[in-house]
């Protein structure tokens, strides 16, 4: 099974709690993205593309193939990266 994502990756637990409060205000995940996440996918407002199991970190992976299209996160997720939030697009 392939599934796409998109994600805001952050440093600090309370960036991502900042984050999410947005997000429950009604800010777009796409901006917040591109302002906010320190991974190369901000440029493309936090887009990793399509993929399929054992591509990405374990704990990204657990999190994000439990998702429904169109949800997002409710807390973060932590990897060796630092913080995720994760929103399932397809």
């Amino acid at each position: 099974m392939k599934i796409q994502v998109s994600h805001i990756l952050v440093q600090h637990s309370y960036e991502a709690d900042d984050i999410l409060r947005a997000l429950k205000d009604g800010k777009d995940f796409v901006e917040l993205a591109r302002k906010f996440s320190k991974c190369p996918s901000a440029a493309d407002g936090g887009n990793l593309g399509t993929f399929s199991e054992g591509r990405l970190d374990p704990d990204f992976e657990e999190v994000a193939f439990a998702l429904k299209v169109g949800q997002t996160t409710t807390k973060p997720v932590r990897t060796r990266f630092g913080y995720h939030i994760i929103r399932r697009t397809a």
